[in-house]
């Protein structure tokens, strides 16, 4: 056979045997002539298949050259058709044919409407490509014939039509199957096949496509998109007129609006008349009228034209009021309310069904509306500040500082905006460090002392500039606290009580900055500080300099040994993680005061193991500011004490509150529960003394200061004790011997008799000293005090002879004097607490106490019991009392503070009196008068924990006597069978008035744990949070959750071990969560160490460490300054714990011990 086998047929000259042999590479002996076709050949054929109309089948067929024209033509008239089609449908059919070819081949071939055109265009093609080939007579050719005409194009086919294709397609080998246009239609019923045993055989059907799921529609709950804007729109009025009650019963009910309607006419359709408008149209085969049809329209075009009519008067307003900062803040505002609304303003077309709030779209119209304001005012601060709180959402960290730089240059003496700026700053923590917060908050305050003394010409004082340089400076110390650098904010306490209280004569005219270049020669000189023993003060220093030199006093050897530190480590077989937070608590416990060389041990700077606990005058010089306000001057000493631990009753301003709570002492009860009216109340309001970083939960009571730290605090107390008289001096006797009290407490609450009777020793020590002084021994706040401290101590009767000597030396004053007042209410409660009996000796002891306060005679010890017309007597005269203290002259006058506080504790004495005498309801009715004379010159308090009575405002007046309500109410309640209601309703009452009250909300905390139905609790919850500024609300939300929580779970625990599922846990773990998650968004919640401790804790405790990390690392981008962020962190993820000492070693945290040196303690 030739190579070319087109000529294979052609014949050879016969003496060609020569070159033959020399041309056999040319042969192909693998190809069959038979196999060619020519072009006349397949003509007829297909024109031998339509003529004869026989059936197709396996043998060749013949064609008929009679037929041949007609066939062609009818082949000619087609493939013009098909052209045509081709030409129209080529550019939108090609990349359709190229994609179906790749196409896995389905159970169901699809039927599309480019089919026909693409088979013949593929028949007219193949027919061109073979007759460019030399055609062959050869009678086996006409099998391949066949494959050239389409079954499509035949008119005649009978049931046994067949044809073979033989030709192979590449695009098999290419792709999973064959090409769908190549396969019959057909549909699959189930997928079984027919002659199959169903039970032994299967048929699996690889590649089909699944078959189609049904497709649920969900239903939409009401929090979703669409159905939000339902609720929002104003809903349509029922009936709009009331109508008066008959006066006679009817005998039947009628039907509203019946008698407008007109009564319909009987007809063929309606001949009872019994059918309406609507039905009968309904019967009729009639619609509703266009007009009806339109009118829900009417409602969503109402809407929108309220919604432009607002927009265009808020436009008009600030186009004629440029200058109004308010207004402008308020058409900021309201773009919230558009983008909530459905209609004309929604994002998309038909936005009343599916609308999408864009937030990018929301921001960038309030920033248009900001600028344009700005534009029109630009001296506004606010408007400054609402565009870079918006921008926060824009713009980098980096260019927001710059922008705040900017602000803080132009406006240097606005002291919210400082407070504002040291927020950010802080609290960004990609560009935190403790070095250059610190370094802000000192360029921070000596700005401001330059604007009060009046070095900044261009910039005036602002009213209330004091007050805020010392509530930054508190912000100051609390961070330096909570970051670890304890010795810093020591030091600063130290160096600012010798700056205001020991400055020299010399240099008081001078400006802050000169005094501040006087002060660092004596804070470098070596000399005891405020708090070390043998401190004078800088005064006498600068004497003593003038004089000649300072002679130094050689300090008694007795108490300076030193603590034994070398066991810090006890148990080496503890783990790791474990080990370094013992020893990092401990260190942070005994080496909060700064270290100083010991002259007497002739040590000097070297001799410090650790550098840190060296503080420099660099490191305070900027922070310190003057004081000239008294009240501002004893506000620093209470910080102070309170900053060691010292419950001086001072609690931190608004701004500073919240960023310094970080334990939960704010849940503690103490006695609260067991002695509701005489429980200690020492207010520490979550913010933790210095030198305490313990894990969250751990009580207040089970701590206390190194021997050191009592030394220090007594110093303290000896040094500034001297420099106030009257009220002020005896407040910080009491603030002492509350403190020694305090100890008291923890030990009974511990149940350590050792420890109480060694303290209890001391404190009595103590209470006999102060009362020794002549400017104490009239105090009545100290002789209350040594009382209640040997009635807690178990010494009734040597209490009982306290009380009697103080009253004894009180005279006739009685009701004019509210320290005799509150001293005989605080006996009269202590007896009626000992024994609750309304009969008993202890009630008629304490109605004794309260009947001769009202006498205005001596007072006598206890003889029997009271007559009638003693009591009789005694209550005319606390009535008469309480109308004196009401009246008008006395309530308006906010500065009365004496007769605020008389009115407080007559009211006190005057309920408890009538409780004992009358009832219950008695002392209700006397709290509801007060209440309503009162609560019109109330002004909600702000945040913070309440105040006491001595505060001398009408607000902390009806707050404390709120209190002595509630206590009654509490006691009643545990001593008799009372309903619960009246003290639900009057703690809601005033929770409402005093949304930061921590006493308040611990009552009804608890009192709403013993309800099943915690509904209205979380109704109340959710009301005052929504409408108060202080974070108080939401913390407590959380406790009564939590607490709902623990008695679920010790329900369903047997033994304390499994937990057995009998009692839904109803959501709370979700809704424990959510409550979270909302407090942290709030303004004062982002910033709370406390909240985000509390939010990892419970996270933790469910097992979810992930999202517990996810937690911590979000706590860190609002609170990096924490360090008790990082080491619970430590505790609660071990494995992770050397990237948190990495982190903290970077934003430059106090860490006491670094890895390297607990490995060598371990080493050794």
């Amino acid at each position: 056979m030739a190579l070319f086998p087109a000529f294979a047929g052609v014949s050879e000259a016969p003496d060609s045997g020569s070159s033959r042999k020399e041309l056999d590479w040319l042969s192909n002996p693998s190809f069959c002539v038979g196999t060619v076709t020519t072009p006349s050949q397949e003509t007829e054929e297909a024109t031998a298949l339509v003529s004869e109309g026989s059936p197709l089948t396996r043998s060749p067929l013949k064609p008929d050259p009679s037929d041949e024209s007609d066939t062609n033509q009818k082949l000619r008239q087609t493939s013009r058709k098909k052209k045509k089609e081709k030409k129209k449908k080529r550019k939108h059919q090609h990349h359709k044919k190229t994609r179906r070819r790749g196409q896995s081949g389905s159970s169901a071939s699809e039927s599309d409407a480019g089919s026909e055109g693409d088979r013949s265009s593929r028949g007219i093609r193949d027919g061109r490509k073979e007759s460019e080939k030399p055609s062959q007579e050869n009678s086996a050719a006409a099998d391949v014939g066949r494959r050239r005409v389409w079954l499509e194009d035949l008119q005649a086919l009978t049931e046994d039509a067949f044809r073979t294709d033989k030709k192979p397609d590449p695009a098999n080998w290419e792709y999973k199957s064959l090409y769908r246009g190549d396969i019959a239609r057909y549909k699959r019923k189930g997928d079984s096949c027919l002659g199959i045993n169903p039970k032994k055989q299967r048929i699996s059907w690889e590649g089909a496509s699944a078959a189609k799921k049904p497709s649920h529609r969900r239903v939409e709950r009401y929090f979703t998109k669409k159905n939000v804007g339902l609720m929002n729109a104003d809903g349509a009025a029922v009936s709009s007129q009331t109508e008066p009650l008959p006066p006679e019963p009817a005998p039947f009910i009628p039907v509203k609006g019946s008698d407008d309607v007109a009564p319909p006419v009987t007809s063929w359709l309606n001949p009872l008349g019994i059918y309406d408008q609507s039905t009968t149209q309904w019967l009729q085969g009639q619609g509703p009228s266009e007009q009806e049809s339109r009118q829900p329209d009417v409602e969503p075009g109402r809407e929108d034209a309220l919604l432009k009519a607002k927009v265009e008067e808020f436009n008009r307003r600030v186009r004629e009021n440029p200058r109004d900062i308010q207004l402008w803040m308020a058409f900021v505002a309201f773009q919230d309310e558009v983008m909530r609304s459905p209609g004309l303003y929604a994002i998309e077309e038909g936005g009343q069904e599916k609308r999408k709030r864009s937030l990018k779209l929301i921001l960038e119209k309030k920033l248009a509306i900001l600028e344009r304001a700005i534009e029109s005012n630009q001296s506004s601060v606010d408007l400054k500040l609402a565009k870079l709180k918006l921008c926060a959402e824009f713009w980098e960290p980096s260019t927001l500082v710059k922008e705040w730089q900017k602000l803080i240059f132009l406006h240097p003496n606005n002291t919210a905006l400082w407070q504002k700026y040291l927020l950010f700053c802080q609290s960004q923590f990609s560009t935190f460090s403790v070095s250059k917060i610190h370094s802000l908050y000192g360029k921070c305050l000596s700005t401001l002392s330059a604007v009060k003394d009046g070095s900044i010409l261009s910039h005036p004082e602002l009213p209330g500039t004091e007050e805020a340089m010392f509530a930054l400076f508190l912000r100051q110390c609390h961070f330096l606290r909570q970051a670890g650098h304890a010795e810093k904010a020591v030091s600063l306490f130290q160096a600012m009580v010798d700056f205001t209280f020991f400055k020299p004569d010399g240099v008081e005219g001078l400006p802050t900055k000169g005094q501040v270049e006087f002060f660092e020669p004596f804070w470098d000189s070596g000399e005891p500080r405020a708090g070390e023993k043998g401190a004078r003060g800088w005064r006498a220093w600068m004497h003593q300099q003038e004089r000649g030199g300072w002679v130094v006093l050689t300090p008694d050897d007795d108490d300076d040994e030193p603590e034994d530190d070398d066991q810090e480590i006890r148990d080496k077989t503890l783990p790791r993680w474990q080990i370094w937070l013992a020893a990092e608590r401990a260190r942070d416990q005994r080496h909060w005061r700064p270290w100083r060389p010991d002259k007497t041990k002739k040590q000097t700077e070297d001799d410090c193991e650790d550098p840190e606990r060296q503080v420099l005058f660099d490191d305070i010089g900027q922070s310190l500011i003057r004081l000239s306000s008294h009240d501002l001057r004893f506000q620093l000493i209470a910080a102070f004490l309170q900053f060691l631990g010292v419950p001086s009753g001072f609690s931190p301003p608004a701004s500073c509150l919240y960023l310094a709570m970080d334990e939960s002492s704010v849940f503690e009860h103490g006695l609260y529960d067991e002695k509701p009216l005489t429980f200690l109340n020492l207010s520490f309001s979550g913010v933790s003394c210095v030198g305490r970083m313990d894990q969250l939960g751990c009580r207040r009571w089970a701590r206390g200061h190194s021997r050191e730290g009592e030394e220090f605090i007594r110093n303290v107390f000896h040094l500034v004790m001297p420099l106030f008289s009257g009220r002020e001096r005896s407040q910080l006797c009491f603030s002492w011997l509350l403190y020694e009290i305090a100890k008291v407490v923890g030990c009974l609450h511990t149940k350590n008799k050792k420890r109480l009777k060694s303290q209890g020793k001391n404190c009595k020590k103590l209470a006999k000293n102060l009362l020794k002084e002549p400017e104490n021994r009239n105090n009545f706040c100290l002789w209350k005090q040594y009382a209640h401290l040997e009635w807690l101590l178990g010494n009734t009767e040597d209490a009982r002879k306290v009380f009697d000597t103080a009253l004894s030396m009180a005279g006739s004053r009685e009701l004019r004097d509210h320290e005799v007042c509150e001293l005989r209410l605080l006996y009269a409660e202590l007896e009626l607490e000992l024994a609750p009996d309304p009969r008993g000796e202890a009630t008629a002891r304490a109605l004794h106490i309260l009947t001769r306060l009202a006498e205005n005679s001596p007072y006598g010890p206890y003889a029997g019991q009271v007559p009638a017309v003693h009591i009789l007597k005694a209550r005319k005269a606390y009535e008469h009392a309480l109308q004196d203290c009401l009246g008008e002259n006395r309530v308006s006058d906010p500065a009365a503070t004496d007769s605020l506080n008389r009115l407080v504790s007559v009211v006190k004495c005057f309920m408890l009196f009538q409780y004992l005498t009358v009832g219950i309801y008695a002392p209700v009715q006397i709290y509801e008068q007060v209440f309503a004379k009162l609560k019109g010159s109330v002004t909600p308090e702000g945040p913070g924990p309440g105040h006491s009575a001595s505060t001398g405002s009408v607000s902390s007046a009806l707050e404390a006597v709120t209190l002595m309500h509630t206590s009654l109410l509490r006691f009643h309640m545990k001593v008799s069978v009372y309903p619960l209601a009246p003290l639900r309703q009057a703690l809601s009452e005033a929770l409402k008035l005093y949304p930061g009250n921590q006493v308040l909300w611990r009552s009804y905390v608890q009192i709403q744990n013993q309800s099943h139905n915690a509904s209205k609790t979380r109704r109340f919850f959710d009301a005052v949070a929504r409408n108060a500024e202080p974070l108080e609300p939401r913390l407590f939300a959380i406790e009564a959750e939590k607490m709902r929580k623990r008695l679920v779970e010790t329900v369903q625990r047997v033994d304390g071990r499994e937990v057995h599922a009998t009692i839904p846990e109803t959501g709370l773990t979700h809704r424990i969560r959510a409550l979270f998650e909302n407090a942290t968004r709030s303004d004062h919640g982002s910033q709370c160490p406390l909240l985000w401790r509390m939010y990892l804790n419970f996270l933790v405790s469910l097992g979810n460490k992930e999202r517990s990390k996810g937690v911590f690392y979000k706590a860190l981008q609002n609170c990096p300054w924490a360090k008790v962020l990082y080491m619970d962190a430590v505790e609660y993820f071990p494995d992770e714990m050397q990237e948190v000492l990495d982190l903290m070693t970077e934003k430059e945290l106090r860490v006491r011990l670094p890895v390297e040196e607990l490995e060598l303690l371990l080493e050794d």
